[in-house]
């Protein structure tokens, strides 16, 4: 039976169930839109490169990349492409691996419940043959070779290996060509059956569509469905709140105009799935943004300098067993700006724009564009799926940051910001060696 939780801060309602074989569903009715979009998404990323499910002795461990190859293998079918068959209702499908999570999705205006029976379908039915499995290694070699001649993702990748060295958090989400290489049809299907099982699944729908009538199909599609075999599930990877295995620093030249800097200050300590740990995550955020936001004098004082562009950004990321923040940009000299964006980090006690009015300013701020993001059903989804499979609903963030003190910043920064957890990755231009 459907459960209806009312968030009146956010005005938003989510009508939620767990069916009897595990699945998650959560639903928002958005009766003044057009759009409908929906997300089907399992709690397996990158990371979870090991496994032991009940009854054996060993953990089972995978490529780099699978979870990945996985996410593009589930389209294909004996007989037909999903694409394919959203296209033939109008809908458009996707999907994307992260580091903890796979998604599949479709927007669609018409053909709801269509189009719901048919991303259940394709997900939860693999099809993999040593041909198909074959051919797909070509596509993602192009993909992983994509990527490695694009510098900012390079970038980004080189600072989570030095904070993330032992971790596969480190590790490109496509994997390398090597890893992909050993891949096979039976190893697919074994990860298919530990992470795709539904209770470690969530269906999310956004938009204009009868919640009853859509329910009823998910119940049906789900009924069609043997899951009584399942068994249950240990993931190998641990949480890595360590510093001692940091590296501080490290570089590479690549063919680029302009090098590139980034600053990396590793969590190590563990961001609670709980309404604390919401709160501790948009401290940190309101953190850098004091410090670091385009409204601040620092940032306009170093933007005149010309240690940072428009290309400068800052962010925190956390995720299931980690959390860290990110910082630079391009630069022509970029030991100047990483050690700039360390002192300016470190010394934040001293920034004429860590105050308790600026404090309040960008609160507000953070609450307005919450609700801003409101407005997109792609948003609202991601959002809902992404938190899942937390204790929290992002429906509370309204409420949740206006109850932030500056108090709270000082502790998150306290937490967070030490000489110990900092790390720096340089690329240079080639023409400037």
């Amino acid at each position: 039976m459907l459960k209806t939780e009312d968030y009146s801060q956010s005005g938003e309602v989510v009508q939620t169930d767990v069916l009897d074989n595990g699945l998650h569903v959560q639903y928002v009715y958005k009766p003044d839109y057009h759009k409908t979009y929906a997300m089907f998404t399992t709690n397996f990323g990158s990371i979870d490169n090991s496994f032991r499910l009940a009854g054996d002795e060993e953990f089972t461990r995978v490529p780099a990349g699978t979870a990945h190859f996985l996410e593009h293998k589930l389209f294909d079918k004996e007989d037909y492409d999903a694409f394919d068959l959203f296209g033939k209702t109008g809908a458009s499908a996707n999907a994307f691996t992260s580091a903890t999570q796979t998604s599949y999705l479709f927007s669609t205006t018409d053909h709801v419940a269509e189009n719901v029976d048919i991303l259940l379908s394709f997900v939860q039915d693999p099809y993999f043959t040593d041909a198909t499995v074959e051919k797909e290694k070509g596509i993602i070699g192009q993909e992983i070779q994509m990527y490695q001649d694009d510098a900012d993702w390079q970038l980004y990748s080189g600072i989570l290996g030095n904070l993330y060295p032992t971790h596969p958090l480190h590790v490109d989400v496509a994997g390398s060509i090597d890893s992909i290489a050993t891949i096979t049809p039976d190893m697919l299907k074994t990860v298919h059956a530990a992470f795709y099982q539904p209770r470690n699944m969530t269906l999310t729908v956004v938009g204009n569509f009868d919640v009853d009538a859509i329910h009823n199909v998910v119940q049906a599609n789900q009924a069609k469905h043997d899951f009584s075999q399942l068994r249950e599930l240990e993931r190998g990877v641990q949480p890595d709140y360590a510093a001692d295995s940091i590296l501080p620093y490290r570089m590479q030249t690549l063919p680029i105009s302009r090098s590139k800097a980034i600053v990396g200050v590793k969590g190590l300590t563990e961001i609670p799935d709980n309404r604390d740990g919401l709160r501790q995550t948009f401290a940190v955020r309101l953190l850098l943004e004091m410090i670091f936001g385009d409204s601040g004098a620092k940032y306009l004082d170093l933007y005149d300098q010309g240690v940072i562009d428009e290309s400068f950004f800052y962010e925190f990321t956390t995720g299931r067993g980690f959390n860290y923040i990110t910082l630079g940009g391009d630069s022509a000299d970029p030991a100047q700006l990483s050690e700039t964006l360390i002192n300016v980090l470190t010394d934040y006690k001293d920034s004429p724009d860590f105050t308790p009015a600026r404090f309040e300013v960008l609160k507000r701020a953070a609450v307005g564009k919450f609700f801003a993001s409101l407005n997109s059903l792609e948003n609202i989804a991601n959002q809902l799926a992404s938190q899942s499979f937390s204790s929290v609903s992002p429906f509370l963030i309204p409420e949740v940051v206006e109850g932030l003190t500056f108090a709270d910043v000082q502790n998150a920064a306290e937490m967070l910001v030490r000489s110990e957890a900092i790390s720096v990755f340089h690329i240079h231009a080639e023409e400037e060696q």
